[in-house]
């Protein structure tokens, strides 16, 4: 009925030796998360345009489709050579052209005063998209659309993807 007290009320060597460890572990992942975070930070405004570039050929192709439908012609009508790649901009296809679709040359986006990106007038910029469509079916695309840039000798590449249907 006797109960032994330990007298000890500080730690042992091995526990130290755990505190640490877990002291230090938690040290180097935070460090390493700073230190990538830090070596990032400079890169995503240029992937946020990347991923608005993407985005905005998607759009283009879904606007060719729905101009099709308006026009009463095929929905896939201007849209079979890009399997092989093209390039697009909302300034191209205009009175002078008949679509905003070109074989692709690996020209550079432009972009004007306003912001608008395009391959006409404008300031060079580091982008470059690439469009495919790829027929799956008779009522059925699928469009990537790849952008590559360059930044600070390393090279980017953003990739999206979407499926387009007859559903008309």
């Amino acid at each position: 009925m006797f109960s032994t007290i330990s007298k000890n009320k500080g730690f042992s060597f091995i526990e130290m030796i755990i505190a640490i460890f877990i002291l230090i572990v938690g040290i180097i992942g935070v460090s390493s998360a700073v230190f990538k975070i830090v070596f990032y930070a400079p890169f995503i405004p240029s992937r946020l345009i990347a991923v608005y570039l993407a985005q905005e050929g998607i759009e283009i192709i879904r606007n060719i489709r729905d101009t099709n439908w308006l026009e009463e012609e095929d929905w896939d009508t201007g849209l079979t050579f890009c399997s092989v790649g093209c390039e697009a901009d909302y300034k191209s296809g205009t009175a002078e052209e008949e679509t905003p679709l070109r074989s692709y040359t690996g020209s550079y986006l432009n972009v004007d005063d306003n912001n608008f990106y395009s391959y006409s007038a404008g300031v060079s910029t580091k982008y470059k998209r690439q469009i495919y469509i790829t027929k799956l079916e008779d009522d059925k695309a699928q469009v990537t659309v790849y952008i590559n840039w360059e930044e600070k000798g390393k090279s980017f590449l953003f990739e999206a993807e979407e499926y387009l249907y007859n559903w008309y």
